[in-house]
């Protein structure tokens, strides 16, 4: 018995791995569609939903199944348990990666009123947290899972650049003022991105040590 329970957990590391790098890859897109104004890129990303919901779905059925028809032991219920918020997480990611695309559908054709050097470092630095997250949770690396919580607040910084870029901006000109909004909507899904590989990188910590403290006590 314990070894089709074993063999159920490799499958959950297994599927979250691929949930985990599907996401990471339409970050990507998602920052390359931005940059290289790529409507037919951002389509793209946005027909990835359905394949990410299914993802969730396929490991929340597995954590459930291994939850009920088996009898975990408390390491493997802190497993199964951060396993359960990490995919609620990369859902979400893909969401705002959805949100993003569609803003930029909305924008098509339009000059961008601003360079996007730190809309692009913003989105840049969320992708390489969401990648650093999902390897922390591979290789249980605990420090590379900190590193992921600190990165946080580069793009909170980041984020307060590009808002106080574009009020400036809508200042100058209020003709700037539908395309500022439709950027700082862009940046603020970048945020909670970012703020979703913490959440990752917080479970991922939770996974190995059993304990699940604010960001002070983690990085401490």
């Amino acid at each position: 018995m314990r070894d089709i329970f074993n063999e159920q957990l490799e499958q959950l590391n297994s599927d979250l791995v691929e949930m985990g790098t599907l996401i990471g890859q339409v970050i990507r897109m998602t920052v390359e569609a931005l940059v290289d104004k790529d409507i037919e890129k951002a389509k793209k990303v946005i027909r990835f939903e359905d394949q990410i919901d299914r993802q969730e779905k396929t490991i929340e059925n597995l954590c459930l199944k291994l939850l009920l028809q088996q009898q975990p032991v408390a390491s493997d219920f802190t497993q199964i348990s951060a396993a359960l918020k990490m995919i609620t997480d990369m859902e979400r990611i893909g969401d705002q990666s959805a949100d993003i695309s569609q803003i930029l559908i909305g924008m098509a054709g339009q000059p961008y009123i601003k360079k996007l050097d730190h809309i692009q470092a913003m989105a840049n630095e969320t992708t390489r947290m969401v990648f650093k997250s999902i390897d922390a949770y591979v290789k249980k690396d605990l420090e590379l899972a900190k590193e992921v919580i600190l990165q946080d607040d580069i793009v909170d910084n980041l984020f307060l650049i590009i808002k106080h870029e574009l009020i400036d901006l809508i200042n100058e000109n209020t003709e700037n003022g539908e395309q500022a909004t439709d950027l700082l909507m862009i940046g603020k899904y970048f945020e909670r991105i970012g703020d979703h590989a913490t959440n990752i990188a917080e479970w991922v910590i939770f996974s190995i040590t059993g304990k699940h403290d604010d960001i002070d006590k983690i990085t401490e």
